[in-house]
């Protein structure tokens, strides 16, 4: 390929017609024949660059004789926490054992459940059509913009940001004290929904 292609980089725009995954491949057969036999054979792990192989003759492999090299010596996983482990555990994971706070049986957080919007993102909610045909009318408009918010997903109406000074309608489960505020500045309205 490389032959045949040498500057793989533009393959994807002077042939449109191959797809990302076939350039894609293309380029990783070309990047892995650039490496050495060698390197490209570490990949692999061949027996013949392996550790064992170096250590032939040296009686304990590298793991001493006293010791030895053996399974799990000091236990499995996070075993010894409390016992030969508890100064890791206490240096590094505080905290990591007992219990914090009070227990709540069977927890719906469906009830807990309140995604939020603020006032300076409520016009994003409108169609790019809707809110630029809004903006562009004149000050005394004959009909006002009504902003469903649930229908986006949302339940409640935080007050950051700015709103254009032309009035809306809102309609939403919850306001803040000062999402109603800014809303009603603008000559909007909050209109509570079920």
């Amino acid at each position: 390929i490389a032959i045949i292609y040498p500057h793989h980089d533009a393959l994807s725009k002077d042939y449109p017609g191959l797809s990302a995954k076939v350039v894609g491949f293309i380029k990783l057969l070309l990047h892995s024949s650039k490496k050495t036999y060698r390197e490209s054979s570490y990949s692999k792990m061949v027996s013949r660059f392996k550790k064992t192989r170096k250590m032939r003759g040296h009686v304990s492999s590298g793991h001493g004789r006293v010791g030895k090299h053996r399974k799990h010596p000091g236990g499995r996983g996070n075993a010894g926490g409390l016992l030969h482990m508890r100064t890791n555990f206490d240096k590094y994971h505080p905290g990591y054992f007992g219990k914090v706070g009070m227990r709540y049986f069977h927890l719906n957080k469906n009830k807990y459940y309140c995604p939020t919007v603020n006032t300076d993102q409520l016009w994003s909610l409108l169609s790019e059509k809707h809110r630029q045909a809004y903006k562009n009318a004149d000050k005394k408009l004959e009909k006002v913009p009504v902003i469903d918010v649930s229908r986006a997903g949302y339940f409640k109406v935080l007050g950051k940001g700015r709103l254009p000074k032309i009035p809306i309608i809102v309609k939403a489960k919850l306001f803040s004290s000062k999402a109603e505020q800014k809303i009603k500045e603008v000559g909007g309205a909050c209109v509570l929904v079920a």
